[in-house]
Order: structure tokens, then sequence, then C-alpha cells
């Protein structure tokens, strides 16, 4: 078994046993909580790897617990619910969660998304050469090569890359890849993003209308694959 410590905070026994005989038939040791308040005495305690967190807790909103989980706890967090709401989906990106998964979901799904974050986490902050199959991203040199070809990007479409490929596999919400591209007074321009996203996919990907790295994840925001 991998020393990779995976904390569930979810009140429903089924679901918790569920997750504990998947995560452990793939090598994650599993620490369990019902409440909030356990969850976050545990995470405290003994920092676990990555939390899967439950929204709807019978002690406190989920939401409630990730704001104070993100006061310290810089790990990854996947959100595991059955709230599937655009905005509950949204407030939690927005505040910190690194994916949302809606119940009942795929195992198959839940290991990838658990797989992918926990590489991008584990990843250097600053590695020189982003590598991404046929796409190579070079920070030093700000320079981008789709199959060893140089592709031309504006200064705005680079940043707007680089900032989903530093976080890949994560969904970024519109209002965050705004403010930090454009800043916080551009938050409500969603047709900036549009604009950028399209651009971008016609430098970067083979077919731009079916999309292999900028995946959108409608009314949410964007996923680097």
């Amino acid at each position: 078994m991998s020393n990779i410590e995976i904390l569930v905070i979810d009140d429903e026994v089924q679901i918790r046993k569920l997750l504990e005989i998947t995560l452990q038939s793939h090598d994650y040791k599993v620490l369990q909580a019902a409440t909030g308040k356990e969850g976050l005495v545990i995470a405290a305690s003994h920092p676990p790897d990555m939390v899967l967190l439950d929204l709807g807790l019978p002690d406190e909103s989920g939401h409630s617990i990730l704001k104070k989980l993100r006061e310290w706890y810089s790990k990854p967090v996947i959100i595991l619910s059955v709230q599937s709401s655009e905005e509950d989906i949204v407030t939690a990106l927005d505040n910190g969660a690194n994916d949302y998964l809606v119940k009942p979901f795929r195992t198959g799904e839940l290991l990838a998304r658990i797989r992918t974050v926990l590489r991008a986490s584990t990843a250097e902050p600053e590695t020189p050469v982003l590598l991404f199959n046929d796409l190579q991203i070079d920070l030093a040199a700000r320079a981008v090569k789709k199959n060893d070809e140089p592709v031309k990007l504006t200064a705005t479409e680079y940043n707007l890359l680089t900032l989903l490929a530093k976080n890949e596999g994560r969904v970024l919400t519109h209002h965050y890849l705004l403010k930090e591209i454009w800043g916080p007074s551009y938050i409500n321009e969603s047709q900036y993003l549009r604009v950028f996203v399209a651009q971008l996919r016609k430098k970067i990907e083979y077919d731009a209308n079916k999309p292999s790295h900028l995946i959108t994840e409608s009314g949410v925001g964007y996923r680097f694959v």
C-alpha cells in the first residue's frame, strides 16, 4: 500500500464504505469523518494528502468547512456532492476546491480525478518546461511548440494558456481566470474568455471544435488536460 492518505468527510455510511473499499483497492490509505467538525480535527492533527469533502454535512455546510480548511490546508480537496447547481460548483471552486464530482459518480472517473490532482500537487511549482504529449510550454523562454513547431501566441494568450496548464486537471472558474489575467475589474467580462479560448484552440488543438486540451466546464469555467 502507498503512503498516500485520503481523508473522506461524508455523513453517509454507505458512501464512506464504498470510498474506503475503492481507494484501498488502489493502494490509498483512508481516513474517515462523519461530520465537518470531526473532519477538521483529523485534518489538523493528521494532515492527509487529499480530502474528499461532501457539502451536505449534518453539523456545518461543506462550503464553510472548505473555507476553514483553506485557511491552512494547501493540499488537494475534491468535492463529492449531490448538489449539482452551477452556483454550488462555482462557489466551491472559487473557495479553493481542486475539483467537483456530482453524486452518484463513476469510481473510474473519481480515481482519474484523484490521480490528476495528486500529480499536479506534487509537481515542481516552476518546472522550466511543461510537456503535454504534442504540446510543449517553455516557461523560461515564454515559448510554445506543437509537435516541435513554434506556436505564435500573443502575451495574453500565453498567460492564459500557462495559467491553465500550471493547474492541469483543475477547473478554473470564469471569475478566477478573468481576475488573474485581466484584473479584478474584469470579472464579469466573460466574453473576453470566450474570445481568447477560441483563439487558443485554433492554435494548439488539432480540431478547435473538438478540443483535447482546453475543455469547457459548462457554466463554470475551463480545465486544461
